[in-house]
């Protein structure tokens, strides 16, 4: 659940003068309005080499250039915010360092951080293999990866929330944040939770079959949150399927799709191995990845 200290903060976006970017402000300054929070956008500049002896005037022309592009780019990132909500609260920021370092530290006091799903400069890299890996494992707060739709299409904006269910500790912090985005939004939740054939491993079946047992294991999950938000709709899917299939289909029409940062039984890999890359790569809507409550310090 959202924390006292994280519902005081603004949600951080990763800016680099990108369109995908941009998009993540426009995402971003939706979700700031839902919460009633503001905004910070930062951009990170990495830190130059040292110029040789006589060169010192041309590394300083490099590094102000540096620095008069990120900030060009938070002026039109801080311009898109309130466009899509005047009066948006906004703060902009030039952070100085590598941008996976930069935005793990920005986490540690943000509710949110919001990205584009490509990039041009220092947030460019964050999709790319192992980096975008060590984002989603090691950010002190949920992130957001904007995605537009396919064929890159506009971010859509309207759709159900979807969740990927497991039974984990990590999965019911998913479920508490998809339940609070479709709240907020007034659309329906699809809860959904992908098995595999594990009769064989029983000494015998579950009564009704396998099927059954997780639709009760999934309604299980459900009970208190649906208690608690009445005002949701909820479509509870139970898929004989691998999990990246399963959300990557009911992605398509979703306006966000959130999974937690680690799991247990096929959602084990979702943020460490190729379930989470087929997610970041090819959702057709934004990818919300949830740590568990407390990671984040105030």
């Amino acid at each position: 659940m959202v924390s006292v200290c994280s519902a005081l903060a603004r949600i951080v976006v990763g800016v680099d003068g990108s369109q995908t970017a941009l998009d993540a402000v426009r995402w971003a300054a939706s979700e700031a309005r839902h919460r009633s929070t503001g905004l910070r956008l930062v951009d990170a500049v990495g830190t130059t080499p040292a110029p040789r002896p006589g060169d010192s005037r041309v590394g300083l022309i490099h590094r102000e250039a540096l620095l008069d592009g990120a900030a060009g780019a938070l002026g039109e990132a801080a311009a898109v915010a309130q466009r899509t909500v005047p009066g948006s609260d906004v703060v902009t920021e030039v952070l100085t360092g590598e941008a996976v370092p930069s935005l793990v530290a920005e986490s540690e006091h943000a509710p949110l951080l919001v990205l584009g799903n490509r990039g041009l400069g220092g947030v460019a890299a964050l999709l790319t293999g192992s980096v975008a890996v060590a984002l989603a494992a090691h950010a002190r707060c949920p992130v957001v990866v904007v995605r537009g739709s396919a064929g890159g299409g506009p971010v859509p904006m309207e759709g159900p929330v979807v969740v990927g269910m497991d039974g984990s500790i990590e999965g019911a912090e998913a479920l508490a944040f998809a339940y609070e985005a479709a709240s907020a939004r007034r659309v329906p939740l699809v809860a959904v939770h992908a098995w595999q054939d594990t009769i064989a491993d029983r000494v015998s079946p579950p009564p009704g079959g396998e099927a059954a047992f997780q639709e009760e294991n999934l309604a299980g999950w459900l009970a208190s949150w649906e208690a608690k938000f009445p005002d949701v709709a909820v479509q509870r899917v139970v898929a004989r399927d691998r999990p990246a299939p399963a959300l990557l289909e009911r992605s398509a029409g979703a306006q966000l799709v959130v999974v937690g940062s680690r799991g247990r039984g096929a959602f084990a890999g979702l943020v460490l191995g190729s379930v989470s890359q087929a997610l970041l790569h090819h959702a057709t809507c934004p990818v919300a990845v949830v740590r568990p409550a407390g990671a984040a310090a105030c």
